[in-house]
């Protein structure tokens, strides 16, 4: 009887690369496999972006705070700067340098600032809540009833008990109003749309400018009539260390956190109402939250330097292009943005008619002005 003896082959073992992918499966996996939306890169990029602009604009108020009639150096309004902050620095020798740079020039740039980011914030926030994108911040009727208020106050003394402040307030008072009235008139069963808002805006607008008007001519006064004119163009000469500046600034400051923070609204009221609903967001209830915080910022800025068109137009759709429609980045895009234009845009007024000061607003007419038509050309190419 033969025996069979089974012998049973020796096991392969694995090959080496198996061992290792299976050990570290992330170690041989690619960049893009790890991040494969690009939402990483993308991040990485808009935050260097910012930071750049960050610094373009800190240079940018530098060089303007030296800039005018009496040129100063970068190193002397550092010194002056420092100086006045408590900083270890010494002394400035020079009086009349100091206080070109401290009581005129310094605050003038931080108004600019404050005011240039202020309208773009709001324009980003307005052309996404009412899906425009040719809305600005005078949609709201802003525009119109901070002119009636500093006309009131120009040419008839309307608030002369507060003296030096009866302009600012009076602005900022109808500001406010004529904000609160289209908020009234665009109202209707507790809804807010983007219609009735837009539609109430603009006719709210139009009869405070009529009223404005008729102040204008009913008014005997020349002087004060061309007072009124050249600040509803605009104007950072009113750019002083007072409470004014303080307001605008803090008005910058929070409404460019505050609406970065509301960005996903943003993002859902630009998507369109259906979109919002799906997301458990109500688009009414998300536009009268928003609506506050652009009235006030819109209504800050106007009170310190005017009408001063086309910064909530323009500089919105540039922030767009350099960072992408994400509110998120794109809100404090714009106030950078808006604070480097707005203080530029201030630079040129002062010189290209030196001594005579420009309307802010003409150069920004002159520069948004181009831009909306290349936008309107490059929509219509789209559309065609």
């Amino acid at each position: 009887m033969t025996t069979t003896h089974r012998t049973s082959a020796p096991s392969a073992a694995p090959p080496p690369a198996a061992a290792s992918s299976t050990a570290d499966p992330l170690a041989a996996a690619s960049p893009a496999s790890r991040d494969p939306l690009g939402l990483r890169s993308r991040a990485r990029r808009s935050t260097l972006l910012l930071a750049v602009l960050g610094g373009l604009v800190a240079l940018s108020l530098l060089l303007c705070v030296g800039i005018g009639p009496v040129p100063l150096s970068p190193a002397v309004t550092l010194q002056v700067i420092a100086h006045h902050l408590g900083l270890p620095v010494a002394a400035p020798t020079d009086p009349a340098a100091e206080a070109i740079i401290w009581s005129v020039r310094v605050p003038r740039v931080l108004m600019g600032t404050a005011v240039g980011a202020c309208l773009a914030i709001s324009g980003a926030a307005l052309q996404a809540m009412v899906r425009n994108l040719l809305a600005d911040p005078y949609i709201l009727g802003v525009s119109g009833g901070a002119s009636t208020g500093a006309a009131a106050a120009i040419l008839f003394g309307v608030g002369a008990a507060l003296g030096e402040y009866a302009q600012p307030v009076l602005a900022f008072v109808g500001a406010l109003a004529a904000a609160l009235l289209v908020f009234v008139i665009a109202r209707s069963n507790g809804r807010v749309t983007s219609l009735r808002l837009l539609l109430s805006g603009v006719a709210v607008g139009y009869a405070l400018s009529a009223v404005t008007s008729l102040l204008i001519f009913s008014s005997d006064s020349a002087e004060g009539s061309r007072s009124v004119m050249f600040w509803m163009l605009g104007s950072l000469s009113l750019g002083q260390w007072n409470a004014f500046l303080v307001i605008a600034l803090v008005a910058g400051l929070l409404g460019t956190l505050v609406l970065t923070a509301r960005a996903p609204l943003l993002d859902a009221l630009a998507a369109g109402d259906g979109i919002a609903h799906g997301l458990g967001i109500s688009p009414d209830r998300a536009r009268i939250g928003l609506l506050v915080v652009v009235s006030l910022c819109t209504a800050a800025a106007v009170a310190g330097a005017g009408a001063i068109g086309f910064v909530g137009l323009v500089i919105p759709h540039l922030a767009r292009r350099l960072v992408g429609s994400r509110h998120r980045v794109a809100i404090p895009a714009s106030a950078l943005l808006g604070a480097g234009f707005l203080v530029w845009a201030d630079v040129v007024a002062r010189l290209v008619m030196a001594p005579r000061e420009l309307p802010i607003g003409v150069i920004t007419a002159a520069v948004g002005a181009p831009f909306l038509l290349i936008l309107i050309r490059r929509m219509q190419a789209r559309e065609g």
